[in-house]
């Protein structure tokens, strides 16, 4: 009975695996090369950087910001970028004033933005505030910890749906410590088997908030950013606003670089916990079955790995089946993102202790709804119902 159990444990976890896997593949061979269809607005590479402007949200706290912003502007530089900053933040202030004067023919703009009200999405409230002030006829919302590349900048641009949204894919670079390793590999193992296997059945449920782009005439014909600015997780309610108004939501499998300094595992807990409370949002804004589906593919191998290498431990003999699942999970992690990055970036014993912590995470964030955002502390009972908690 107990080794019929491990069997069947083993051949449900190899099966989601195979179907996510092969399914991301799918995916991948389907990606659009070249903006072909009229449906699409498309620039060539060379006017790409003319025709949009990087808009960033920015908040100090991470010790990599100043060099994260200097990375883009060494990368792109030509690209106009509009920088949103709180006005009580001085530290942000002076980090883009030292990189306005250290890259004097950048061109760099920087909105200082009153703070949120109670309730608002501090992200949101700020590109709202920015929205008269786009010129240009796209607009590309990128995190202030994310570095893009210019031939993910050219393909975001080239198709940009004229109504729509297009996102790239978030790779984790790996950090120096502990803590940082092992949220680059929970973001590696999982970005590509998240967004990418239920693409050849279906549209994207979310879209990646760290770096999307839409039209600015399509912002405006969907209000701007307002009708998202009390939902806490804007990209979610970006994608809802989107499909409201019959846009398209394209995922493409370009990178978007991101590396979160985590200094200590207190911090790598605060940000896994405020990723699993934003994932049950999204699941209680979906139907029961769009639900059940993600639940099954992205909830339920944790557990199943946690099921199997328990009854392994009871029953000895059964361990091959343990090894065999385990360099299975690591052959096809690492063929999907040898494909989509050009390289391994899979972590054997990281990668493993990253997928079994999940559950753990998840338990913290049902159980804990109180959020650590870099300074800022919510408590929070709804996407669109939260609030600012004492620290």
């Amino acid at each position: 009975m107990l080794i019929s159990l491990i069997i069947l444990c083993a051949l449900l976890y190899l099966s989601l695996l195979g179907f996510k896997t092969a399914y991301a593949l799918v995916a991948l061979a389907n990606m659009p090369e070249t903006p072909s269809t009229a449906k699409r607005f498309c620039v060539s590479g060379e006017s790409a950087q003319a025709e949009v402007t990087i808009v960033q949200p920015l908040l100090s706290g991470d010790p990599r910001l100043q060099q994260v912003l200097a990375t883009n502007l060494q990368t792109l530089p030509e690209q106009a970028f509009l920088w949103l900053i709180d006005r009580d933040d001085a530290v942000a202030q002076q980090i883009t004033a030292a990189l306005r004067a250290s890259f004097p023919a950048a061109q760099i703009s920087v909105l200082l933005c009153d703070p949120a009200p109670d309730g608002i999405n501090p992200k949101a409230w700020k590109l709202e505030l920015a929205r008269p002030l786009l010129q240009t006829a796209v607009c590309l919302v990128l995190d202030d910890d994310a570095t893009l590349p210019a031939a993910s900048l050219r393909a975001l641009v080239q198709h940009c749906p004229v109504r729509g949204i297009v996102t790239a894919l978030p790779h984790y670079q790996q950090g120096s410590n502990l803590p940082s390793q092992l949220l680059a590999q929970f973001v590696n193992n999982n970005a590509v088997m998240t967004y990418l296997p239920l693409l050849p059945f279906t549209t994207p449920v979310s879209i990646n908030g760290m770096c999307y782009a839409l039209r600015r005439d399509f912002l405006q014909q969907c209000g701007g950013f307002a009708p998202v600015l009390r939902h806490l997780t804007d990209d979610l309610a970006m994608a809802e606003l989107c499909r409201q108004h019959d846009g398209d939501l394209l995922q493409l499998a370009v990178p978007v670089e991101v590396q979160t300094s985590v200094c200590d595992m207190r911090h790598y807990r605060q940000q896994m916990h405020r990723w699993m409370v934003f994932a049950t949002l999204l699941l209680q804004q979906q139907s029961k079955g769009t639900a059940l589906l993600i639940t099954l593919l992205q909830g339920i191998h944790p557990l199943l790995l946690w099921i199997l290498l328990l009854l392994c431990i009871v029953q000895p003999a059964t361990l091959f089946l343990l090894v065999l699942v385990l360099v299975m999970r690591s052959a096809a992690m690492m063929l999907v993102q040898k494909q989509v990055t050009g390289a391994f970036r899979h972590r054997f014993g990281l990668s493993l202790l990253s997928e079994l912590l999940q559950p753990l995470h998840l338990l913290h964030a049902l159980r804990e709804r109180r959020i650590r955002w870099r300074s800022r502390v919510y408590q929070v009972k709804r996407n669109d119902q939260f609030h600012v908690a004492e620290s």
